[in-house]
């Protein structure tokens, strides 16, 4: 074989892996398969009185159950397949997948102020139709799912027992920025969300002001509001280098929520000499043993038994078979 040629195969096996990143078994917006159990229904906004599509699963037994809020991905919708669904039909609980105004390029999705109403409504109507353990409350979602989590985790009006995100998004201006050096379509689809317009694929700009409005890290903790709450943060350590979202978006939200409960806890704080270490060796400098799901955890951070990081050996993924294991703490 010449150098050509096996140039020619490392180009393609470079570009079918990061394709499989971008688009992991969990993350599939082109699958529309869904268990039998779960019900198509209809959630009229409270905002804008448009109708908005769910999944809807209700627990087959009579006690109070608890209840997963599950949020698609960033270019997903209600329909996208969703690989937790079948393990609350094994767990009977209760289950929703919200629609949220769909696929995050459009003015009215992308953490808009209809798109997390619309959260808020899906959890009024599964509080409505279903014998729901309110003290057991869960939502959770990976990319642009853990995107919308965080957003949750600083509006949300309802009591939640957790939050877990997995490699969210927390800041829209770096992540446009850091889109365009990787020449990801993601930068477009923050310019299409914040503005409003169909751009081509060529040519578009982003509204700084709102995509800082939109972002979670921007905004103000409701730490009064989330004293009996838990925040889970997820991400793989490769995440940035062989998916779309680099870890710092996970450790500088973490850093921003601890420093708004307490700026004085400095153990909990991540230093940022850790997090640069971090990012230059991607764990292979601090050989672990502790383990998440059979993976080995590079950095691990908690502010009391409210906040929690992880940063274990992965990319852009959730780590499905144990992304439920907070609902029974």
């Amino acid at each position: 074989m010449n150098l050509k040629s096996i140039w020619l195969l490392a180009l393609i096996a470079g570009f079918s892996a990061s394709t499989a990143q971008e688009n992991p078994r969990w993350d599939d917006a082109r699958s529309k398969d869904w268990p039998e159990k779960c019900k198509l229904i209809s959630i009229k906004s409270s905002v804008d009185g448009n109708e908005q599509p769910a999944y809807f699963y209700q627990s087959e037994t009579k006690e109070a159950r608890p209840l997963i809020v599950s949020l698609h991905t960033w270019s997903g919708g209600y329909d996208q397949k969703d690989t937790l669904s079948w393990q609350c039909i094994e767990r009977d609980y209760h289950y929703i997948h919200p629609h949220f105004r769909g696929p995050n390029k459009t003015y009215e999705a992308c953490g808009s102020p209809l798109a997390l109403s619309d959260i808020e409504d899906a959890i009024y109507y599964s509080l409505q139709h279903a014998n729901v353990d309110t003290n057991r409350i869960h939502i959770i979602g990976a990319s642009g799912g853990g995107y919308a989590t965080l957003l949750a985790y600083m509006k949300t009006k309802h009591r939640i027992s957790s939050f877990s995100a997995w490699v969210p998004i927390s800041n829209l201006v770096d992540w446009y920025h850091e889109s365009e050096g990787r020449n990801s379509k993601y930068s477009r689809d923050i310019a299409m969300a914040t503005t409003g317009k169909d751009f081509d694929k060529d040519t578009y700009y982003f509204d700084e002001s709102e995509a800082r409005s939109r972002s979670p890290i921007f905004m103000d903790t409701p730490v009064q509001n989330r004293m009996n709450s838990k925040l889970y943060i997820y991400a793989g350590v490769h995440d940035g280098y062989t998916g779309s979202v680099p870890i710092t978006h996970s450790l500088n939200f973490y850093n921003k929520v601890v420093g708004d409960f307490d700026i004085m806890d400095k153990e909990a704080l991540i230093p940022s000499g850790e997090i640069i270490e971090l990012l230059a060796s991607r764990g292979s400098s601090h050989p672990n043993k502790v383990q998440l799901g059979g993976r080995d955890i590079h950095l691990h951070k908690n502010y009391k038994d409210k906040i929690r990081v992880c940063i274990f050996e992965g990319g852009h993924e959730m780590l499905e078979d144990i992304a439920l294991n907070h609902v029974e703490d």
